[in-house]
């Protein structure tokens, strides 16, 4: 299914194949594309660039497409690494986290640093910190192909050294 071309976010990079390889959901997903390309959001004289997750419903283009600023995506796939990063020795904890310290890390982004860190303001915690370290554990298969690839991508591009 190509990616609409006639809408506000304007493709210029596209996967138009999505649904294929869409984790868990690959090859019934409604996530059908994903695009790189000029926001939706730009006013006159300010262009923007942003990514897409496209998701058809079967009869029409969803509203519930994702449109996000690319610099967002890159600091949700920093939240990743360091929740996945945290989880791989949460286990000397009794409850997966330090009670007395429940931040992971402070990530220096800008000037500032972004706070990463448990939600202990939820009432569900103890429950739902589980929940999410077996799930995180149940796709570990499917995030560290990923997460490999990436790695790989940014040694090329010059981000990293090979070990």
């Amino acid at each position: 299914m190509k990616i609409p071309t006639s809408l506000k976010h304007k493709p210029v990079v596209v996967v138009e194949n999505y649904e294929n390889v869409d984790g868990r959901q690959a090859y019934k997903s409604d996530a059908k594309g994903l695009s790189l390309g000029l926001a939706q959001w730009n006013d006159r004289g300010k262009v923007d660039i942003s990514a897409k997750v496209w998701r058809y419903t079967g009869e029409k283009w969803s509203r519930q497409s994702e449109e996000l600023p690319m610099h967002r995506i890159i600091d949700m796939a920093i939240l990743i690494c360091k929740g996945k990063q945290h989880f791989q020795d949460a286990y000397r904890y009794p409850k997966l986290y330090d009670e007395n310290n429940t931040v992971i890390d402070r990530v220096g982004l800008q000037g500032d640093a972004m706070t990463v860190e448990i939600d202990t303001d939820n009432p569900m915690i103890d429950e739902d910190i589980k929940l999410f370290s077996e799930a995180l554990s149940r796709d570990d298969e499917l995030m560290a192909e990923r997460l490999h690839v990436l790695a790989n991508l940014l040694i090329e591009m010059g981000y990293g050294h090979r070990r």
